[in-house]
């Protein structure tokens, strides 16, 4: 399925390589010639085997990384380094582990200068969404992974980013805790509809979440394919046991698993 230019494209790739160089051996390349557009308020899934560019792709619309050639875009204007209005969650929790769940999520604010009052409120806020409340003095070590993971997704909604950028963020957690966050997280981007690129190894975990999956090809990352995820919204877990969950993964797995056969990679989760 050929990806749509719309005009409400909030992040774009327009033709975007990206190149590494190592000492002594020949340049890697990561990414080559992909364009995607990215619509406001869409839910995207990024899938591919192991080594495709996925994380290469979300660091350069972070502004981490510039493309050796190409462009990435946000509003239509070119990202030329670390993007505020894009933030980012990583795998790792990066809490600070001197400060409770609540002087976690104020700390963005208060170091872009919100005052006291307004930062308060809206941790609160936000540590009530991800149903940390009963939490809020507590320190990291005190909490479990997931909740650890709760209160990033509390801290980076609370900075109120244009984009949300998720770095495989529920691959270290069990599978339990990994569902209970997934459902999370679908309650949480109905309420705030914010426009999120999400990296996932889990197939079940984008159809779940995405509106639409990306499927890259291996080394060199480029498009394969585009699929629209026609389950309808608001999803629940239960979802996974339709038949239409079973054709869309069948379909989405086709794609990769001719990647992984071609290319020999290491390929996403299919249970």
């Amino acid at each position: 399925m050929k990806d749509v230019k719309n005009k409400a494209s909030i992040l774009s790739a327009q033709n975007v390589f990206k190149s590494y160089k190592i000492s002594g051996q020949k340049d890697i390349l990561a990414v080559e010639d992909l364009s995607l557009d990215i619509n406001e308020g869409e839910f995207i899934c990024i899938v591919g085997a192991s080594g495709c560019g996925k994380s290469t792709l979300l660091n350069m619309f972070a502004g981490f990384i510039s493309p050796t050639s190409g462009r990435l875009l946000l509003h239509g204007e070119p990202i030329v380094g670390i993007e505020p209005r894009c933030g980012m969650v990583f795998q790792s929790y990066a809490l600070l582990p001197w400060k409770t769940v609540r002087g976690n999520v104020e700390f963005g604010l208060k170091m872009k200068g919100v005052s006291p009052k307004v930062r308060r409120e809206r941790a609160e806020y936000f540590i009530d969404l991800v149903n940390l409340g009963a939490f809020a003095d507590r320190y990291p070590s005190e909490l479990s992974g997931g909740m650890r993971q709760r209160v990033t997704l509390a801290r980076i909604f609370a900075s109120d980013p244009e984009v949300l950028l998720m770095d495989e963020p529920f691959a270290a957690l069990d599978a339990m805790t990994r569902q209970v966050l997934q459902e999370e997280l679908l309650r949480i981007h109905e309420d705030q509809r914010k426009t999120t690129v999400f990296i996932t190894h889990n197939i079940d975990e984008a159809l779940v979440l995405a509106d639409r999956i990306i499927v890259l090809s291996s080394r060199p990352g480029r498009v394969k394919a585009i699929v629209k995820n026609t389950l309808a919204r608001p999803r629940h877990m239960t979802v996974q046991l339709s038949k239409e969950f079973t054709e869309l993964k069948s379909e989405i797995w086709s794609f990769v698993e001719d990647e992984v056969r071609r290319h020999g990679s290491v390929t996403p989760e299919y249970p």
